[in-house]
């Protein structure tokens, strides 16, 4: 079910996720807009990182234990924030096109959305906290799901 505590492993998590999302802000794709999207897909995309925000770091389950099977599923997890940022490198040093950004990498389809959203999912695997597992679906089907409209948006 989770123990209460800090997780600083969740803070890392978190770190990775913001950082490369703060500089997006100010180097966002030519012809980027959200004011069309789905908002029921938005609402889920809101509350989806409100929760998971909160559940990665009430739980001190996500912190590095001793070596187990389990310690797997963190490694698997780590491996994927790592390709998030790589996803995040290549983004920044092209033309910032939104095909750029909706793009694949290492065969993940749009790599931007879905990596870090199969991070946390595998991280509350690790962690055995349900809660940060569903946080991270309502995430996921929110966050991935405004992707993939905006992805087949630019197609057209």
């Amino acid at each position: 079910m989770g123990h209460l505590g800090f997780s600083y492993v969740g803070m890392i998590y978190l770190l990775m996720l913001m950082i490369p999302n703060l500089i997006w802000t100010k180097k966002q794709p030519t012809g980027y807009d959200s004011s069309n999207e789905n908002i029921a897909l938005r609402m889920m995309e809101r509350v989806g990182q409100v929760l998971v925000t909160c559940t990665v770091l009430i739980f001190s389950d996500f912190n590095v234990k001793p070596w187990s099977t389990w310690s797997v599923w963190l490694l698997v997890s780590f491996l994927l924030m790592v390709l998030y940022e790589l996803w995040w490198i290549r983004y920044f040093r092209s033309e910032r096109t939104l095909k750029d950004f909706y793009s694949s990498f290492v065969g993940v389809p749009l790599a931007g959305a879905t990596l870090p959203v199969l991070a946390f999912l595998l991280l509350g695997v690790y962690g055995k906290v349900i809660w940060l597992m569903i946080s991270v679906i309502i995430l996921g089907i929110g966050h991935i799901g405004i992707h993939v409209k905006h992805r087949k948006d630019i197609i057209r």
